[in-house]
């Protein structure tokens, strides 16, 4: 593989103007699809799992790639080559494409782009991650104008390559409502019509894996009977005319990036693993691959065995690699100093009258990736390797925890490459 060509076209998909972009895009798309490394969704690797058809021992972890996206793909593809790695995603969220700057197409290129460059050949999983839709001033009712821009990011997003996409709207849950049933009402109501729609949008040959989430992140614990009243709910609506979600995302005691305490240190977070393997079982009841773990990658070393252990299917994981990148001691001081003050300038609307600096800079600093995008891509050679040395250690100590090495053949076994070609 031409390593020069593929870093010229990946500067180009991400820097130039929009008609070069897409070349730029389609190229390197094209270049990946000849070369064996193929878009692909999971969905029947966890359909399969929720028939008894593959151990629970592995969780699948899910990344969510918010600056430097280049290095850090290749570091997770040189390890996924090493380590025989097949069950793996790489993931983006509806707010991290906002704040990233990126869109859905620059992040198929990119993340193929490391692919290609580190030799992987195989499905690979694209996801979008928390395709939310905000809540009106009346809780349990959708912003106005919300369900069209999820529709058109979903549209933007599966022309693009991500054949997997995590449906969140446990935003809309209505804790004041009587029953249960009710409370998840609006949740499984707009899930059931968002998989229809995703449904008409496939290409030929492809079925999305989708993901639906019963309790927002940062909030109370889930329990069996909510999600029995989502996945009754759900499967109504659909009435078998629909295949419907592979995952469902709980909450067990996590917040995305951890809880930074005065001094910008994490406190420590108690995780229901019970409650993670009780409804895990309880997923799989009605065929899915099992439950999905949010806000992880800050939680302690000792808990990560505790995943595949728990029979989770998957875990989310971004802040930790975020902050490895940020706090290392080869990052430039100045450039961080610069991100600060921007936070400080432009996002200071968002800061609570409790936070102290330390931990509203680490709250909001993932914001100033978009910011200075073009300053991080370019950072000399000397300061990105020992970084992706750092960024490498770390995803094989996740990638052994979660016991997903020599995983390429599973996937192989219930994963069959489809080529969409794009123009």
């Amino acid at each position: 593989m031409d390593i020069k060509l593929i870093d010229n076209l990946v500067w180009q998909a991400v820097f130039s103007s929009p008609e070069d972009k897409k070349k730029a895009y389609l190229k390197i798309f094209s270049l990946a699809l000849d070369y064996g490394a193929v878009p692909a969704s999971i969905n029947s690797f966890y359909f399969a799992r929720g028939k008894g058809q593959l151990p629970l021992d592995f969780t699948v972890p899910a990344i969510n790639l918010r600056g430097m996206t280049y290095d850090m793909a290749k570091c997770i593809f040189k390890l996924a080559v090493a380590k025989n790695i097949g069950a793996l995603i790489f993931e983006i969220a509806r707010s991290e494409i906002g704040y990233t700057d990126q869109s859905p197409q620059e992040y198929v290129a990119v993340v193929l782009a490391g692919a290609l460059v580190e030799n992987f050949k195989g499905p690979v999983f694209i996801q979008g991650d928390h395709y939310q839709i905000k809540v009106s001033d009346k809780a349990g009712v959708a912003k106005e104008g919300e369900v069209e821009k999820v529709k058109q990011l979903i549209k933007e997003s599966v022309d693009a390559g991500f054949y997997n996409i995590d449906l969140d709207l446990s935003t809309l849950v209505d804790y004041s409502k009587k029953t249960v049933d009710q409370q998840q009402q609006t949740n499984y109501q707009l899930s059931a019509d968002l998989t229809k729609y995703i449904r008409g949008l496939e290409p030929k040959g492809i079925t999305i894996s989708l993901g639906g989430e019963i309790g927002h992140i940062g909030g109370k614990n889930s329990n069996e009977a909510e999600l029995r009243a989502y996945m009754d709910g759900y499967l109504n609506l659909l009435n078998d005319k629909y295949i419907g979600l592979s995952k469902i995302s709980i909450q067990t005691g996590t917040h995305h990036g951890g809880v930074p305490l005065a001094d910008g240190t994490l406190a420590d977070v108690d995780v229901d693993f019970a409650t993670l393997k009780s409804l895990a079982k309880v997923a799989r009841e009605y065929g899915m691959g099992g439950t999905v773990q949010h806000g992880a990658s800050t939680l302690p070393d000792e808990y990560f065995s505790q995943f595949p252990s728990s029979e989770a299917v998957e875990v989310h994981l971004a802040t930790g690699f975020q902050n490895i990148i940020m706090d290392h001691p080869k990052f430039p001081q100045d450039l961080l100093q610069k991100m600060y003050h921007w936070i400080d300038k432009d996002l200071l609307e968002e800061k609570k009258e409790s936070q102290t600096d330390e931990q509203f800079h680490y709250k909001l600093r993932k914001k100033a990736w978009g910011q200075f995008k073009k300053q991080c891509w370019s950072l000399d050679e000397k300061i990105k390797q020992p970084i992706r040395t750092d960024l490498i250690n770390r995803f094989e100590f996740m990638f052994n925890q979660l016991n997903v090495n020599n995983t390429k053949e599973m996937i192989n076994k219930f994963i069959k490459l489809v080529k969409v070609n794009k123009n």
